[in-house]
């Protein structure tokens, strides 16, 4: 048998040679490879989880628009997993792989909802200045949604009213409702308002008329839109 190389005697354990073209040995420390190459994988490993998690967001937003359009028709005491799964073109197997049960998937489509028609109140007022400007902005935006979504914040009164009853429900209700309260906060402080008690007692009361409105809509007895309009400005005259 050949005598081994006197390279591969001296070099360090861990350590690859080459030849380089003057015939000294090149080293390349297999550690530090080895890392990188353990870094991409890891990378690569990450993107993938990342895809597949916004896959399934994105399913979970395609199912609970599906069961959204069930829940405002039946509401939530009549409404199971398969009617749901039915109107998603689901079996009740795969309805489960993305929420563990019916009241998870509820929560998940009020709090959707809700949080978009924050979004939109603020978005109403964003470029909006001026007191009278801010109100008459901020009431054209309820009469929208009471007159287009009606059915949909009908959902939101049956789960708070639920949370009554089951506290299952409560840490999402006060979620919502703290996110509404700041929409509410921030129409009352463009609009002038500096009055800490005042802003604090402005939620409740555009609520209460939001509500009986919205039940008005669904009942066929709501007012024309520019009735509507106004009842809205002239309370959110005597709040802001």
């Amino acid at each position: 048998m050949a005598p081994a190389s006197p390279h591969f005697l001296s070099r360090p354990f861990g350590i690859r040679c080459t030849a380089l073209p003057d015939g000294r040995p090149a080293r390349r420390p297999v550690a530090r490879r080895n890392r990188v190459m353990t870094s991409a994988v890891s990378e690569k490993l990450q993107r993938r989880t990342e895809r597949k998690e916004l896959k399934r967001e994105e399913k979970k937003a395609q199912i609970a628009t599906s069961a959204q359009l069930v829940l405002q028709e039946l509401g939530y005491a009549n409404t199971s997993l398969r009617d749901i799964a039915a109107r998603a073109d689901l079996s009740l197997g795969s309805l489960h792989y993305y929420f563990e049960d019916r009241t998870q998937l509820i929560l998940y489509c009020v709090r959707a909802y809700k949080t978009t028609f924050s979004e939109r109140l603020q978005a109403s007022i964003a470029h909006v200045s001026g007191r009278d400007a801010i109100i008459d902005a901020f009431a054209e935006s309820l009469t929208t949604s009471i007159i287009e979504d009606a059915t949909t914040h009908r959902l939101w009164y049956d789960i708070r009213v639920q949370a009554l009853f089951d506290p299952v429900f409560r840490p999402v209700v006060e979620e919502i409702e703290t996110m509404l309260i700041n929409a509410v906060d921030v129409a009352a402080v463009k609009a002038g308002v500096s009055d800490p008690a005042l802003s604090a007692c402005g939620y409740p009361m555009i609520d209460g008329l939001f509500r009986f409105h919205m039940q008005n809509a669904i009942s066929g007895n709501s007012l024309p839109r520019d009735r509507l309009v106004e009842e809205m400005r002239r309370a959110l005259a005597r709040i802001f």
